[in-house]
């Protein structure tokens, strides 16, 4: 049976508290990070969970087990953790899966702009082609 869960952890990134919350389930793993601006409160933050969690934007899945797991052994720990940095690359999974959000988000966003200007760019040509018709009207 795979295993499901997750843990929201909050820690403090000058200026503001930020929040990531993780979710794993059936081997695939997610990640989305939250801003906050004040230190929030417990309660506060069992209530954005219970409002927003609908509206949060999770990162694509990475493959893997992303849940806690306490070693037994200090030095095979530290072992196995460079072993997966030295594979994997820099960071931890919630690194990745941020990484891979936010270049998700910059490919959404040019295009949104990339539209946005060809748009704009398409009635100022409307605008010009108006402007000779009304020229040559002949009044």
């Amino acid at each position: 049976m795979e295993a499901n869960g997750s843990s929201l952890t909050v820690f403090f990134d000058p200026p503001f508290w930020v929040g990531v919350f993780e979710r794993w389930s059936e081997g695939r793993w997610e990640a989305c990070k939250i801003v906050f601006g004040a230190e929030p409160k417990e309660g506060e933050l069992y209530e954005f969970l219970l409002r927003h969690y609908d509206h949060l934007r999770f990162s694509p899945s990475v493959e893997g087990f992303g849940g806690r797991r306490k070693a037994a052994n200090p030095k095979r720990a530290r072992r196995q953790v460079e072993k997966l940095l030295s594979s994997s690359g820099v960071g931890t999974k919630a690194q990745q899966a941020l990484q891979r959000q936010r270049e998700q988000c910059k490919l959404e966003r040019t295009d949104r702009i990339r539209a946005r200007q060809q748009a704009e760019k398409d009635r100022r040509f409307d605008l010009r082609q108006e402007k000779r018709r009304e020229k040559h009207r002949g009044h």
